[in-house]
């Protein structure tokens, strides 16, 4: 969607009251192979239509990821789960207890996730529940879950928080910066429940605690 030239549109959206006009005008970009900076419960993540391919490809370049970085599905609420992910009942009790919040499962996928997403040697896929109003109003629009990865720049540890300081440095690489406000500096915590015992994988903002053995 994206052409040199061309520079990224930035729409300043309520985070408690989202205007429905400017989320519709997001969702369109987004179904039209748009990339996109939205903010949520922890950093600013980049996010796409599921399994666009030259959408993924153009945030694969921006991150600079390799094929086995696990991309997550944010969803807008656990409804979702049973489609994308196969989990039993004592994984779904865990996930059901901290969502929506800022952590990200690792997951054993299903048939309907397209195989790109995939790791390729794990078949997982990440799957996540923002408590963001901005997103959730996002993903409830769209109907679908959304494919997201936190927005870290290359070479960088810290993800980007301020939309102002995205719109400079991405301006020419993707389509849409929402302004939600500026985001907390931490990732999500990311807990790994592809073989049902909790592997913390990444300790960010959500307490990781209730997943230690």
């Amino acid at each position: 969607m994206q052409d040199d030239k061309s520079m990224s549109q930035f729409f300043q959206i309520h985070p408690d009251n989202p205007q429905s006009r400017l989320i519709s005008r997001a969702v369109e970009i987004v179904r039209s192979g748009g990339v996109i900076a939205y903010p949520t419960d922890s950093a600013y993540a980049l996010g796409c239509q599921l399994g666009d391919k030259s959408a993924l490809e153009r945030i694969r370049r921006i991150r600079r990821l390799d094929d086995t970085h696990n991309f997550t599905l944010v969803c807008r609420d656990l409804s979702e789960l049973g489609t994308y992910a196969r989990v039993n009942n004592s994984v779904y009790r865990l996930i059901r207890n901290h969502t929506p919040g800022p952590y990200t499962f690792i997951l054993r996928a299903t048939d309907e996730v397209p195989r790109r997403l995939l790791h390729p040697k794990r078949r997982t896929i990440g799957l996540r529940v923002p408590e963001n109003r901005i997103a959730l109003a996002l993903l409830e629009a769209l109907g679908e879950p959304m494919m997201s990865v936190t927005l870290i720049m290359p070479g960088e540890e810290v993800p980007q928080t301020d939309p102002e300081d995205i719109r400079e440095r991405l301006q020419h690489d993707i389509d849409l910066v929402i302004d939600g406000g500026v985001c907390g500096p931490e990732p999500t915590s990311v807990i790994d429940l592809a073989d049902d015992v909790p592997v913390i994988l990444r300790e960010g903002r959500g307490d990781v605690a209730p997943f230690q053995q």
